[in-house]
């Protein structure tokens, strides 16, 4: 089923308009709610019964974000959420029951953006797309793997041997290689570089990312700042940028003359 734009969710923000949306479900009034919520707050909608059938939508078209169920006849929402994002660069967002944290923790673990507790009201689900996709690169920006647009006006900051374009939500290494990085793990990221050299807090970091800070997000955090460090740092376990306080929370070291 492809639900088409009735309304722009945001009056005059082209880029909203075109966000599309890909919901795979398998409970299909469920499915079918939040495809016709979604479709009437101004989304292009497509939905899939199973990752079978999401598979073959992915054949001939493009996705901003994925909205996950996790439990599936099949293969499961992790595992298609872990080929997902081998594939292109998209926000994910799990939907999981109630009472599963193993599964959101996992979901995080393997680059979710966000996740949703079943059953939920249809308005969580549109305030949690809404943030997802501001985080996520849209149409007229640069595509992964790219070269970053230098022009007038555009965030650079450095680091090591490592160029973040905050604009373009674009991270290189050596040689101008691009660092694969989740939309979520440069959330983690944008805070700590515009922020640098200052102790931060998980409940400041949940904040800046829009999370409520609570075990589970606190968790969420660590977790990012986990596959973070395996990203940038030569050696994660002993880190040089991205270091912990203990008891107290992260600091991330920017050298005097790195920055922007």
């Amino acid at each position: 089923m492809f639900i088409p734009n009735l309304l722009s969710a945001e009056s005059g923000s082209e880029s909203i308009v075109r966000a599309r949306i890909v919901i795979v479900e398998d409970e299909p009034d469920l499915r079918d709610a939040v495809a016709e919520y979604l479709g009437a707050s101004g989304y292009d909608v497509a939905t899939a019964e199973s990752a079978a059938e999401a598979r073959t939508l992915l054949e001939t078209q493009s996705f901003h974000l994925a909205i996950l169920d996790i439990a599936m006849p099949g293969e499961d929402g992790l595992s298609f959420g872990r080929w997902l994002r081998s594939k292109m660069p998209i926000g994910i967002i799990y939907a999981t029951a109630a009472g599963t944290a193993l599964d959101r923790i996992v979901g995080l673990e393997l680059g979710a953006d966000d996740y949703i507790v079943k059953p939920y009201e249809l308005r969580e689900v549109l305030a949690r797309v809404r943030s997802v996709l501001r985080r996520v690169p849209q149409p007229t920006e640069p595509p992964q793997g790219a070269k970053a647009d230098t022009g007038a006006g555009r965030r650079f900051m450095t680091f090591g041997s490592f160029q973040a374009d905050l604009d373009g939500r674009l991270v290189t290494g050596v040689n101008g290689a691009v660092i694969d990085m989740a939309k979520s793990e440069f959330d983690v990221l944008e805070v700590f570089l515009t922020r640098a050299n200052r102790l931060l807090t998980r409940a400041a970091i949940s904040e800046a990312i829009g999370f409520v800070e609570d075990p589970e997000s606190s968790r969420a955090v660590d977790i990012r700042i986990m596959r973070l460090r395996k990203k940038i740092e030569a050696d994660p376990a002993n880190p040089k940028f991205l270091r912990t306080v203990r008891g107290e929370g992260y600091i991330f070291s920017l050298p005097t003359g790195d920055g922007h």
